[in-house]
């Protein structure tokens, strides 16, 4: 039996056998084997191969990514990176950060106002009392899969959104606080809107806010995710600012 070695296959075969492997191994492992396979795992065949059999496409489909290796690991990492954003897991992953007498609550969204949030599986929202009302997340990019370097090289665009609405029987303040941290948490880049005072409003009502980070240099480590409020009456109960579907998402697109 004629045994055949890895390195008498032609390139386009041994190309289509590694785009199979998951690419942190082919990153941190199969790149490190020899010259030739180092050269292929920089290259862009294989990675456009993993792209085209995960139906991972530019959004521009005029345009190629400049870095077909990048574009892969962004938009197979690419996801909400904001746990439970419309309550369907209670309270889970969220820290209370400031309340008063009074905790934030859980109600139902109508379905007439889910097709409005973009997503008609949003079916509840979380509203807040009369006291100043915040809930927050720390997420961790390394944990979620963004090395340091990835972040610090590319600067891939860190879009954050949020929906909120007013009561339909009462005025409310909404407020929003996205963080980019340090590796000690220090505050590097900061988006801070004005605080918005909401009339009453009906059900369907719901505004988004949102901004995206660019070219926000290296060191960034963490996002942090605030937002809260409370009524304008300063009534007793849950009558304040309504908030879901919040999103925090690094997207790929800028590489094209």
């Amino acid at each position: 039996m004629t045994m055949i070695s890895f390195t008498s296959l032609p390139e386009t075969v041994l190309v289509q056998i590694l785009s199979h492997l998951p690419a942190k191994y082919l990153i941190t492992v199969v790149r490190m084997v020899c010259k030739q396979w180092r050269e292929l795992i920089d290259g862009s065949s294989l990675w456009v191969i993993k792209c085209q059999r995960e139906g991972l496409i530019p959004k521009n489909i005029r345009r190629s990514p400049k870095d077909w290796r990048t574009f892969y690991i962004l938009s197979s990492l690419k996801r909400n990176l904001i746990k439970n954003p419309s309550a369907k897991e209670d309270f889970d992953h969220w820290h209370i950060a400031r309340r008063g007498q009074h905790k934030w609550r859980i109600e139902t969204l109508p379905a007439e106002c889910r097709m409005m949030l973009s997503d008609e599986r949003v079916e509840k929202y979380f509203v807040t009392s009369f006291w100043e009302s915040q809930k927050e997340q720390l997420i961790d990019l390394q944990e979620e899969g963004y090395w340091s370097e990835l972040v610090d090289n590319v600067n891939p665009p860190i879009v954050v959104t949020d929906w909120y609405a007013a009561r339909t029987d009462c005025g409310c303040r909404y407020e929003m606080c996205v963080q980019l941290l340090s590796q000690f948490h220090g505050v590097l880049h900061e988006f801070r809107p004005e605080r918005l005072i909401l009339q009453q409003c009906s059900d369907s009502e719901w505004r988004q806010m949102t901004h995206t980070f660019r070219n926000y240099g290296v060191g960034v480590r963490y996002i942090r995710f605030v937002h809260g409020g409370r009524d304008t009456q300063f009534w007793g109960g849950l009558y304040g600012i309504r908030v879901t579907n919040s999103k925090v998402v690094i997207e790929p697109e800028d590489l094209t």
